[in-house]
């Protein structure tokens, strides 16, 4: 109830302004001790993922908090992981404001920020003073002057500066806000840039003694023999998970809503069923051992569940977080747990 009127306070702001201001006072809260007014403790149960032990199910994906000023609040909610990012190399301001619009009506999001961050170098100094005992993933982008086909340069400086901090790294090849980023997910360019990036963790594996793994985020926005010809190739180099799915283009269930025709990729409640459908269709092409992050519509803990069904060993939630509130987080533990014990 709290939360809810929060939200509609806050929901006659600017949307972007807003993002900033609710960090600031999950900060707050989190620096006075009184994280409890936003989240009251779920039991958990840990899950091995990825060769990782998950305090619980239930993530934070890549967009909330870019820069990492917030890991530490943000955790205090009761996430089992947080992926803060995307980063890039160099610091970059992202495209022009406006470039996040909130469609109540749908529960959605739209954006356009264009990966805006304060760079790697920023970054890697919030993690290296994050207290959090949750695991940390760290989402890695290419610079937006940066060619397309030089990407893999920028990827293998973001894996070299991340990994000795990181406990997962996640290749970002799938914000539609990059021009030219979404063709890396395809062909000789995908494999080009995995087989630099697999052989570039190998190395540093031996050089740190500890393995760092890799996931590939993915659109939700693809057909079924490019799921297979995705999930093919993520086998051959062994990518250790994928995470399904970014916003997508389409806007086929928002039609006629306000800022419905904005540029961008849209999140929440409308790219549920499809985001969903994506993370089956990758559970039956994918090897066993390859587990999927599932991104995507998640506005309650039966939402959760469904993508569990559909495959998935793990999920991540933002738009709902916005929507929903911390809550969210412990509906989605309870629910699942409340669907273990019933078998």
């Amino acid at each position: 109830m709290f939360y809810r009127l929060l939200r509609t306070l806050l929901f006659q702001l600017d949307a972007e302004k807003v993002h900033h201001l609710g960090l600031v006072g999950i900060k707050a809260l989190k620096a006075t001790g009184l994280s409890s007014v936003l989240y009251s403790p779920a039991k958990t149960t840990s899950v091995e993922v990825m060769g990782l032990t998950f305090p619980n199910r239930v993530g934070l994906a890549a967009g909330l908090d870019k820069n990492g000023d917030y890991l530490d609040s943000l955790a205090a909610l009761g996430f089992g992981f947080v992926e803060i990012g995307t980063v890039t190399p160099r610091p970059q301001d992202g495209n022009p404001q406006p470039r996040l619009f909130r469609l109540p009506k749908a529960k959605a999001i739209l954006n356009r920020m264009g990966f805006n961050n304060l760079g790697v170098d920023h970054l890697l100094e919030q993690v290296k003073s994050s207290q959090t005992k949750a695991l940390i993933g760290i989402n890695i982008g290419k610079n937006f002057d940066t060619p397309v086909e030089k990407a893999v340069d920028d990827y293998l400086i973001g894996l070299e500066k991340v990994y000795p901090h990181a406990d997962y790294v996640t290749i970002n090849i799938s914000s539609p806000n990059t021009p030219g980023l979404r063709t890396l997910q395809f062909g000789e360019s995908l494999k080009e840039l995995l087989g630099a990036l697999k052989q570039r963790q190998g190395e540093l594996a031996d050089e740190y003694k500890r393995y760092v793994p890799m996931a590939v985020k993915v659109a939700p926005d693809l057909e079924l023999d490019e799921v297979q010809e995705l999930a093919q190739t993520f086998s051959q180099f062994e990518i250790d998970a994928v995470i399904a799915t970014n916003t997508t283009m389409s806007r086929d269930n928002v039609v006629g809503l306000k800022h419905a025709e904005e540029t961008g990729g849209l999140s929440g409640q409308p790219v549920f069923q499809k985001s969903t459908e994506i993370v089956r269709q990758f559970r039956d092409a994918l090897p066993n051992d390859i587990p999927i992050i599932a991104a995507g519509g998640i506005m309650s803990g039966q939402d959760a569940v469904k993508k569990l069904e559909a495959g998935a060993s793990l999920v991540q939630i933002y738009s709902g977080f916005i929507y929903q509130g911390p809550s969210l987080i412990k509906d989605i533990i309870t629910t699942i747990d409340r669907r273990k014990q019933d078998g």
